[in-house]
């Protein structure tokens, strides 16, 4: 039952009801790939295919194992795979030390993870948790046990069904948090189903953007968020996610100073470690063009930058999607007067002027 290859490989295809699914995607070994899309677009249904809950057509591979094509399917319970639903489903006559037990108990004894308890009891917050039953738990809470106790189980994939949805804004938020920290440390693949561009924004490594049982785009993160193509880039408020790394600090104005794509940017928070990798978060509403670098100016950051494509976005404005010399993505959102004025063209080197720069996810290395 093996196969050579890498991480996660779906083909996916079948007829339920009036809907049609006919997906082909990938996910690497390691990280969080974000299956996104309105709902009914087919999620949650690819969800279960990978966790053995429901089969159609198709072929599944995860790292060197075939766990379906045309002759095999390989049941639920041997897939190793953790599944986090919406609601969490905790046992509500045992406290949060017995459902964390529960999850170690999946495994032989050979391999209780007694350092791994104490870890993800510390990562997830749960320690003043621990004596108390579901029943007395808020909704965040009980999906930071449900998340634990999934782990404790050592799977080789975790699969999270839209985990947040059910949740007010606070415990949103406050979950949030503790998901990214829990994403600096994960060493197995995730598949994150959700229709919230935020939790795409600061969770997600990997994006698959479906449409009506289709795949219509997908790719790293930053390629996503910026492509003008694609739902994220078009609408207000949207964001572009990139990598950087602390390389100095200049104290005095409480400044870190980064290295993104061999360039030198600073970012408000004097607290970061050197050798620290961040995720960062800029709007596309903050990112403007020039020609040449501007001496004159409050905005700190400017990075070179290369056109890919220019796409209208309403009457008065166009989407640019910019690509830095390592490759990352960026997007901005120009109007197109400006665009016209400067005589902006696809292909056409630029500096791309950052406005405002944030920290999205917990910082690796601290």
């Amino acid at each position: 039952m093996t196969e050579t290859g890498e991480g996660i490989a779906a083909r996916l295809s079948g007829q339920l009801g009036g809907f049609t699914l006919d997906v082909a995607f990938t996910a690497p070994s390691q990280g969080v790939t974000a299956l996104f899309g309105p709902s009914g677009c087919g999620k949650t249904t690819i969800l279960r295919c990978i966790a053995g809950l429901q089969r159609l057509a198709g072929r599944l591979t995860v790292g060197t194992e075939v766990w379906q094509d045309e002759r095999r399917f390989l049941p639920a319970h041997r897939r190793g795979a953790a599944y986090v639903f919406q609601e969490a489903s905790l046992f509500p006559h045992l406290d949060v030390r017995g459902n964390l037990d529960f999850g170690r108990r999946r495994l032989p004894a050979s391999r209780q993870p007694t350092a791994r308890l104490d870890e993800l009891v510390v990562l997830l917050g749960l320690e003043p948790l621990l004596p108390r039953r579901p029943q007395a738990l808020s909704g965040g809470e009980r999906q930071r046990v449900s998340l634990a106790r999934a782990l404790l189980a050592e799977p080789r994939l975790l699969l999270l069904d839209e985990p947040l949805s059910a949740l007010d804004q606070d415990a949103k938020d406050e979950i949030l948090s503790y998901l990214e920290r829990l994403h600096a440390q994960l060493r197995i693949p995730a598949i994150l189903v959700t229709h919230d561009r935020t939790e795409v924004e600061r969770l997600a490594d990997r994006v698959v953007v479906l449409r009506a049982g289709h795949v219509v785009g997908s790719g790293a993160i930053a390629e996503v968020l910026a492509d003008p193509v694609l739902p994220f880039a078009a609408r207000q408020g949207a964001a572009s996610v990139l990598r950087a790394t602390v390389v100095g600090h200049e104290a005095a104005d409480g400044l870190a100073v980064l290295d993104l794509a061999g360039h030198r940017i600073l970012l408000a928070s004097p607290e970061l470690p050197v050798g620290a990798a961040l995720r960062l978060r800029v709007r596309s509403a903050d990112v403007s063009l020039t020609l040449a670098p501007s001496q004159d100016t409050t905005i700190l950051n400017v990075i070179p930058a290369t056109i890919g494509r220019i796409l209208p976005a309403g009457l008065a404005e166009l989407d640019v999607a910019l690509r830095l010399a390592d490759g990352q993505h960026l997007a901005g959102r120009i109007t197109r007067r400006s665009a016209r004025l400067l005589a902006l063209t696809e292909g056409q080197p630029v500096h791309a002027q950052m406005k405002g720069v944030s920290l999205s996810g917990a910082v690796e290395g601290m």
